[in-house]
């Protein structure tokens, strides 16, 4: 089950991965916890990736890339994983699809989450966060709109792609979720 979870800032998407990997037994792969890892062991990537990150630039899709397919080739990955904050650009989605091909054709299913502004709005004001202003908020969604975004339409041509309507409870956006994966006719370990 190699799953990917779209959708805006306060959509829900930890949230629904923590409880699909709880469900499922599979890991939720995310990048800037990897590059944070891969720093610390002082890996040669990890060099590279510091070295980056000092100069102030953004991770390359390419060094992105590499990153993701040195992860998803451990063996608990062999059944499944979650992906989380990756692709983030269409160049990298392209670069995925490539890979996942080359790992034998493997299929990934992409959920949308998606829940209106207003409520995305309210959710995260609620929150209470110190940076969650409203004119972070704002600027967040706006960066997701021009970058993340257009991952959807990409996403969309593809017979697995589904969207979700994340703005009911957490229960039974899970429960929705749940139901898609059960029918997706791929092995499945659920833990109960």
């Amino acid at each position: 089950m190699y799953l990917m979870l779209l959708g805006a800032p306060g959509v829900g998407k930890g949230t629904q991965a923590e409880r699909i990997m709880a469900r499922y037994d599979i890991p939720q792969i995310s990048t800037g916890e990897i590059l944070r890892a891969e720093i610390q062991a002082e890996s040669a990537l990890g060099l590279q990736v510091k070295s980056v990150l000092d100069a102030g630039e953004l991770v390359s899709d390419e060094l992105i890339l590499r990153i993701v397919a040195n992860r998803i080739s451990q063996a608990d990955c062999a059944h499944g994983f979650i992906l989380d904050g990756f692709p983030r650009t269409i160049p990298q989605a392209e670069g995925l699809r490539n890979l996942l091909r080359r790992m034998g054709n493997i299929e990934l299913n992409v959920f949308e989450i998606y829940v209106p502004e207003e409520e995305i709005m309210r959710r995260l004001l609620a929150r209470k966060r110190a940076d969650d202003t409203r004119e972070t908020i704002e600027n967040r969604l706006e960066v997701y709109h021009r970058s993340t975004a257009p991952l959807i339409s990409f996403y969309q041509k593809d017979s697995h792609y589904t969207r979700i309507d994340g703005s009911h409870s957490i229960e039974d956006v899970e429960a929705d979720i749940d139901g898609h994966l059960k029918a997706l006719t791929l092995p499945v370990n659920v833990v109960a």
